[in-house]
């Protein structure tokens, strides 16, 4: 399960107008093996869902993850907030158990999960 905060919520809805010819697209996030933690969280727009997707609903908001990635995401919350440094993502994830200063990099305990990325 993904869910993403009212305050992510209209931001993607917000870069959606922006960013997208159609409201067809979704917001896809994924993990890459990168950053000073060793995982990074990824967010892009996606025209279509593939087959290895797993399908979320976020009041209006599709949502996909990759299988491989949904494995260390699981039950993330997405939120965004904006101070006087400008606006972000924050990733709220139960699967982490370290993550770096900026919060966009985390690492899983060693040995939970055997999917490849």
């Amino acid at each position: 399960m993904i869910r993403l905060s009212t305050t992510a919520t209209h931001e993607v809805k917000r870069l959606q107008g922006k960013h997208l010819k159609s409201n067809r697209g979704v917001l896809r996030i994924s993990v890459q093996q990168k950053g000073c933690a060793g995982l990074s969280y990824q967010l892009d727009f996606a025209e279509r869902v593939e087959p290895d997707d797993q399908l979320f609903e976020c009041d209006s908001i599709r949502v996909v993850v990759n299988c491989g990635s949904l494995a260390y995401i699981n039950g993330l919350t997405l939120d965004y907030s904006e101070d006087l440094m400008g606006g972000s993502f924050r990733f709220h994830n139960p699967n982490a158990k370290q993550t770096c200063s900026c919060g966009h990099s985390f690492s899983v305990e060693s040995g939970t999960y055997h999917y490849q990325i």
